[in-house]
């Protein structure tokens, strides 16, 4: 895993491609569109997944995220995968966040 070498994450950006939630351009023609990595570590994108997806039925915030979404005609695959790509932000936050001091007594 990418945490037994802490210097290979350096940024959010790479945290999201390595979990495989980072975006990847599909655009054709007139259309601009991304569609989801299928790269990555494959636990690590469950994870996110199962977070979403309960997030998406239980969390109020994320529920109107949702609807919001959806009433802009966006797919529950695409409002899925900015979900899956939120929540890897806040995880890669809380890994490399600032460590509590331990004390020497």
């Amino acid at each position: 895993m990418a945490w037994s070498h802490p210097g290979r994450i350096r940024s959010e950006a790479a945290f999201a491609a390595l979990a495989g939630a980072s975006p990847l351009p599909a655009s054709s023609g007139n259309t601009s569109r991304h569609r989801r990595n299928r790269g990555g570590v494959r636990r690590l994108n469950r994870v996110l997944y199962t977070v979403a997806l309960v997030r998406m039925g239980h969390h109020p915030r994320t529920r109107a995220y949702v609807t919001r979404r959806t009433a802009e005609g966006r797919t529950k695959r695409e409002v899925m995968r900015n979900l899956k790509r939120y929540v890897g932000r806040q995880l890669f936050k809380t890994l490399t966040g600032p460590r509590p001091a331990t004390s020497t007594t």
